[in-house]
């Protein structure tokens, strides 16, 4: 038995290594796709392999794409261990027709947004204003987030609170909105932030810590002394990791146990 990774199953962690270039790029692959009119499919992949893994090793891949032609993208891909280059990979996508797979040309925003992103510039865009203003990508979020989600009471979605809250919400390189939260100030100096979500497609990114600190600043902004919120003991250590303490007893919203904690 050679005891080492079988050869094929790179080619599936470069594949895995696709999905989070997408969800860096914060764009819900089947969504974006519709909404970009077309598919991208593999037309070539090549590998070259300089090293084996074993079984427990710890590897990194790294995916750069190097060139975008009328219908293709072309991605370099390599899989390390600690400093050591196991495998190389060039990956060539053509962007087609979903139904007749025939190339299409790869639409301008694709190319901008991964020009954008390889150039290390923002991706998303975070605005903030009232229900009137971004009532309507706000409601679309919530219900691709809370839908099929517990922790969420439907009198909660839509409610006076919604028109006298400061709302967030994160925008895709596509114009999709992704991920939103409120900010409610309250009559003792207080923010009370609620109905944070974030897109499940894209979430590890760091766009749910991106709507909570831009509402911490917007409480800020606005004198507040402390920022409120009520969280799921299952996020308990992401907030923490964000300033945020524990205060009060816990208690049950929905069948979920929150936490009140407070920055």
């Amino acid at each position: 038995m050679q005891k080492i990774v079988f050869n094929a199953h790179y080619l599936m962690y470069f594949d895995t290594a696709m999905a989070d270039y997408w969800r860096t790029l914060a764009l819900p692959y089947e969504e974006a796709m519709l909404a970009l009119g077309g598919e991208l499919y593999v037309k070539k992949a090549t590998l070259e392999y300089h090293g084996s893994a074993r079984l427990d090793d710890q590897l990194e891949v790294a995916l750069k794409c190097i060139h975008i032609g009328n219908s293709s993208m072309v991605f370099a891909g390599v899989i390390f261990r600690t400093d050591a280059v196991l495998v190389t990979c060039e990956l060539v996508y053509v962007f087609a027709d979903p139904v007749s797979q025939t190339s299409r040309p790869v639409p301008l925003a694709l190319r901008s947004l991964v020009d954008r992103y390889e150039a290390a510039q923002c991706v998303v865009d975070a605005q903030a204003g009232n229900w009137a203003a971004l009532g309507m990508p706000v409601t679309q979020i919530r219900a691709a987030v809370f839908a099929q989600e517990p922790g969420v009471l439907p009198d909660d979605e839509h409610n006076e609170t919604d028109r006298l809250a400061l709302h967030v919400v994160v925008f895709n390189g596509l114009g999709q909105g992704i991920a939103t939260g409120r900010l409610l100030i309250t009559g003792n100096g207080s923010g009370h932030i609620s109905l944070l979500g974030v897109h499940r497609a894209v979430r590890g990114a760091g766009i749910g810590q991106g709507v909570l600190e831009r509402l911490i600043q917007e409480a800020r902004e606005r004198g507040c002394f402390q920022v409120v919120l009520h969280a799921p003991s299952s996020a308990v250590d992401f907030y923490q990791r964000l300033g945020f303490a524990a205060c009060g007893e816990s208690f049950m919203v929905a069948g979920i146990r929150f936490i009140i904690k407070t920055f």
